[in-house]
């Protein structure tokens, strides 16, 4: 457990040291989304009875940052970590590959359940926002935060360059983030379009956390809670796989 705790503390430092530009920036652009959405939506849609949209809005936005951070944090620490070449240090250390693995997504998890706190603690400055089932919030934001965790080691280790881990995110984890259900809902999308959301395995992190707030979801928590679990565990078995076999690592 030392080895595992010692690469644990780094990555955490890794982000800590940082904190304005990995914390308080994100929970800022986040807050900037809530407001442009207030101003402008406020009083013209009401997804939910007796629900404002700012505050229908609120969980998706907490969520969205979540993920976002999660992927970036494991992201850019293997994508760093390959560049500058102390990536073999890990490997050579005692290390089993998924205590290495554990490591990674503990320290994304934290990052982005950090972030999500700090939007979740300012909104509920401005907004009464109900916390209704907080176990299936906490369930939900846990297990979708580990897998942009392992999505992000996985896009780490493929990515040669910055520039690649820039379109991963900006042509995968961006475009399925804003077309899984955080600005609206998807019973008012057409049925094309409902049928590809729930192809969309954010779409199911984002409505399961949501009903932690308000007890109502697009469909039923369970069946997000087993379409999220087995995505974590599939993609936490190749991101295990990719670090057992070395592959663009022992170069």
């Amino acid at each position: 457990m030392t080895g595992f705790l010692t690469l644990l503390h780094k990555e955490l430092l890794r982000f800590w040291k940082v904190g304005f530009q990995t914390i308080i920036a994100p929970m800022v652009s986040t807050l900037l989304y809530l407001l442009v959405f207030f101003h402008v939506l406020e009083t013209r849609i009401e997804v939910y009875p007796e629900v404002a949209y700012t505050v229908f809005l609120i969980p998706g936005l907490i969520m969205m940052s979540v993920i976002q951070n999660a992927f970036a944090n494991s992201s850019s620490s293997m994508i760093q970590s390959k560049i500058s070449g102390n990536i073999v240090f890990v490997l050579l250390s005692p290390l089993t590959y998924r205590a290495i693995f554990f490591a990674y997504i503990l320290a994304s998890i934290i990052r982005g359940l950090l972030v999500g706190l700090g939007v979740y603690l300012v909104t509920l400055i401005f907004f009464d926002i109900p916390l209704l089932l907080p176990l299936w919030a906490i369930l939900f934001v846990i297990l979708g935060s580990a897998i942009l965790g392992a999505l992000g080691l996985i896009a780490g280790i493929l990515a040669d360059k910055f520039d690649q881990l820039a379109a991963f995110q900006n042509f995968i984890i961006l475009p399925l983030t804003f077309l899984s259900g955080v600005f609206y809902t998807i019973h008012s999308l057409p049925a094309g379009w409902q049928y590809l959301s729930h192809l969309n395995p954010f779409f199911y992190m984002i409505d399961g956390f949501r009903y932690g707030f308000f007890g109502v979801s697009d469909i039923s928590p369970h069946i997000s809670l087993l379409i999220v679990s087995i995505c974590l565990i599939a993609i936490s078995a190749l991101t295990i796989n990719l670090l057992r076999s070395g592959y663009k690592l022992r170069q």
